[in-house]
């Protein structure tokens, strides 16, 4: 009873707190941070448009409610979160109007931030090749049970400027979350669901996706010739559910809990000592990949579900590299894959552009001649199980070469086999 009634007080000397410091109070939300700084302000229920992005700087700055944000300028962001210690985004609902969702711009963007919190925010038809939300260059951020719904759109995807391109193409794009050149960064039970583009016959047709559109006179230097020739890639789908991105910086990820509908690719990981567990990553052709020198990714206890390219895919990129002087080496593995569980491989939406040729898991070689191996990894637990036959070659794909995978260890695993079976070459124990 007593300790019924401490909280009581507490709760209403907060709601008190909350309504003293309401954004109601002031002609805008903007002007209510300005005279309240280092405050967190209370947004009600309602509609509050905006043309122009809300600013929060300070230490203990920011914004909760049952509120709902509109951003009617396609060239701004809804919330820009910069140089700030200890701010707070809560329960607030981001969107853009009907007939302006289509933006180049973030529904939220931190930059440069110390224990930033993003909690239960929804971020609505921010439709944008940038991330609905981005944090960049930022230290121990906490995103948690947030909704990003409905982020992809039509685009290109310019990589003339690129020597290993050198082309432009007609794609979708869009991605949930993207944490970028960060550390120590908490992703927590969010959901990203993309309602609004999938890839059917129908959409490539209607928007020429995978066309090229612009080709520079060069080949670039790790483009197959084949698909130079043809102007025409199948990678049209681009983006993320979630990505966390900037080999040899971001550190120290966890990546938890979250369920991913309808990606292009599920989880996008360049970064080292990242968790990765208990992720529901469904009808995305690759459901997660670590490149670019990944080192010490543990992947466990995940469910991959009707996934067409790959659902795990370890590999080298471009990113990765050899010691230099200046620079030690940029590898990847040191790795585990553990307890998780791919079903229904092939079933999903991009089947038609990937076909059977595909495998659930997949090691692969660099993209670079001269990108170290992929070494050292632990495949123990996981289940591949197919319900009738297999949409798949091989369960597992591993290549072979000078630069082949090495130290790959294999254990008490249970892979249905593809057509061809459990592997294209021997499996290794």
């Amino acid at each position: 009873m007593i300790r019924a009634l401490l909280f009581y007080l507490a709760l209403s000397t907060f709601m008190v707190k909350a309504a003293d410091l309401s954004v109601a109070a002031y002609p805008s939300i903007q002007e209510a941070l300005n005279a309240n700084p280092n405050h967190m302000l209370f947004v009600p229920a309602g509609d509050y448009v905006i043309t122009e992005k809300i600013r929060i700087r300070g230490e203990r700055s920011g914004l909760f409610g049952p509120g709902r944000i509109i951003q009617q300028s396609a060239d701004q962001p809804i919330i820009e979160i910069e140089n700030a210690t200890g701010a707070e985004i809560r329960d607030l609902t981001l969107t853009r109007p009907e007939g302006k969702m289509e933006s180049r711009n973030e529904g939220v963007l931190a930059i440069k931030c110390r224990d930033l919190v993003l909690d239960n925010v929804r971020v609505i038809d921010n439709r944008s090749p940038a991330a609905a939300i981005t944090v960049r260059e930022s230290k121990d951020t906490r995103i948690s049970r947030c909704l990003v719904r409905n982020y992809m759109r039509v685009s290109i995807d310019d990589r003339t400027q690129s020597k290993d391109w050198g082309y432009a193409f007609n794609c979708t794009d869009g991605t949930g979350i993207s944490v970028d050149y960060s550390t120590g960064t908490l992703i927590e039970g969010n959901r990203v669901i993309e309602d609004n583009f999938v890839p059917t016959p129908e959409v490539k047709a209607k928007y020429k996706l995978g066309d090229y559109v612009k080709k520079n006179a060069v080949k670039g230097g790790i483009m197959n010739q084949q698909a130079w020739d043809s102007n025409y890639t199948d990678a049209w789908q681009q983006g993320s559910g979630i990505v966390v991105n900037a080999p040899e910086v971001n550190d120290l990820t966890r990546v938890i809990g979250n369920h991913i509908e309808n990606a292009a690719q599920g989880l996008d990981i360049h970064a080292d000592h990242v968790i990765v567990s208990q992720n529901i990553i469904t009808n995305a052709f690759i459901g997660m990949k670590a490149m670019h020198g990944s080192r010490n990714v543990l992947i466990t206890g995940n469910q991959f579900v009707r996934n067409s390219l790959w659902a795990i895919g370890l590999m080298p990129g471009a990113a990765a590299h050899p010691a230099t002087e200046d620079k030690p080496e940029n590898a990847d593995g040191g790795s585990i894959i553990s307890n998780n569980i791919i079903s229904d491989f092939g079933y999903g939406d991009a089947h038609w552009i990937w076909g059977d040729e595909r495998s659930p898991i997949k090691f692969d070689n660099g993209q670079q001649p001269d990108d170290p191996p992929l070494a050292d990894v632990i495949i123990t637990g996981n289940v591949i199980h197919s319900v009738g036959k297999p949409r798949y070659k091989y369960a597992v794909i591993i290549p072979g070469g000078p630069n082949a995978p090495r130290g790959l260890h294999f254990s008490n695993n249970l892979f249905h086999p593809g057509t061809q079976g459990v592997c294209n070459g021997e499996l290794p124990e």
